[in-house]
């Protein structure tokens, strides 16, 4: 009976170890758990990215505004009858015009 005791003791203890431990045991499943979320989270980013993207082409598919703020801002254009200002930031205190 002792022998039959011990046989199980060790049964359980070896698959107590192989859960635990062992491939696809509980390591690994927190592992893959870990892995799941940040991949959950890299996806939910680049959703977002994509509807701000699609959002921009539907501006530029429907209306001219968009297409004249971007001509504007990247290419530093202006209208007929506008007058363009150009603020130069001041310099640091200390320092003496070039001569």
């Amino acid at each position: 009976m002792r022998t039959l005791l011990a046989i199980l003791v060790v049964v359980i203890v070896l698959l107590q170890v192989k859960m635990w431990f062992g491939e696809g045991g509980y390591r690994d499943v927190q592992h893959l758990a870990a892995r799941v979320e940040e991949q959950a989270r890299e996806n939910d980013a680049l959703a977002q990215r994509n509807r701000e993207l699609q959002a921009e082409v539907e501006d530029l598919r429907q209306g001219l505004h968009a297409i004249e703020e971007r001509a504007r801002s990247e290419l530093g254009m202006i209208k007929e009858d506008e007058q363009f200002y150009q603020v130069v930031p001041g310099r640091p205190n200390g320092q003496n015009p070039p001569e």
